[in-house]
């Protein structure tokens, strides 16, 4: 995607991956509109970052997620770009019956995205050229068994991923999937914010942004730290590699 010139939607705009990219595009001359469900984070975010707009928005809710994208389109005639970036991600036990959270998660990791882009895109297929940015998970390609759900949702998104971008292909509309590893935000809590063992935010979209510049063209946004997993299935023994990083996990999270 091109880096500048763009008026790019991000959703899960308010907190972690979202609102840092939201920035970096920012600072790179790009009109930015951040969405969320909590108003007064938005209102707060925008304050501090003088430059950003916002847009209440909650992409699990099919009709909200309507009747937003048709006022974006009125208000920002510009829209070209839109990154996924809202999620949920919470542990589960499979053993424990029901799923009280499984509704959520889908409509929001999932369903949200492909609502979001079936109102987008008549209106991105207009413009000079145009980006959708999914964001899918390490976790995509090597499922943490603790957040089942999460893991299925975004195996699902490289495979969506994969289809728009083909139906797309002889078009100025271009889909990148950008694959995060474990990054220090509060995706799942505060642990995660100050988790050494997590990729720091900072590095981590100060290296996607590289990519992004350097690499316009990249159907998937890969660093470093989350080839591991991404190639996972390549390795000589997948099922081996599975159980010792689950394992890992797991332990890293006795007591929570």
């Amino acid at each position: 995607m091109q880096t500048t010139g763009n008026t790019l939607l991000v959703t899960g705009g308010g907190s972690g991956i979202g609102l840092a990219l939201a920035k970096a595009f920012l600072a790179l001359g790009n009109e930015v509109i951040i969405a969320g469900r909590r108003e007064a984070l938005l209102q707060r975010e925008v304050a501090a970052n003088p430059g950003l707009r916002y847009q209440v928005l909650d992409v699990s809710d099919a009709h909200d997620t309507q009747r937003v994208a048709k006022r974006l389109i009125a208000d920002y005639p510009g829209l070209n770009g839109v990154i996924h970036a809202a999620g949920i991600m919470r542990g589960e036990s499979l053993t424990a019956g029901g799923a009280s959270e499984l509704e959520a998660t889908v409509a929001t990791n999932l369903l949200g995205p492909i609502r979001l882009d079936g109102w987008l895109l008549p209106h991105f297929l207009k413009q000079p050229h145009a980006a959708i940015v999914t964001v899918s998970s390490g976790l995509a390609f090597l499922p943490l068994a603790l957040t089942p759900s999460y893991c299925a949702t975004k195996a699902a998104v490289h495979s969506y991923s994969q289809s728009l971008r083909y139906q797309l292909k002889d078009t100025a509309v271009r889909v990148h999937e950008l694959a995060p590893p474990y990054v220090q935000t509060e995706l799942m809590g505060e642990r995660q914010a100050n988790d050494p063992q997590a990729m720091p935010l900072r590095e981590f979209i100060e290296e996607v942004m590289g990519i992004f510049q350097h690499a316009p063209e990249a159907d998937e946004i890969l660093v470093e730290r989350v080839k591991p997993l991404r190639y996972a299935e390549r390795g000589e023994d997948y099922g081996a590699f599975f159980n010792t990083f689950n394992d890992q996990m797991t332990a890293a999270r006795q007591g929570e």
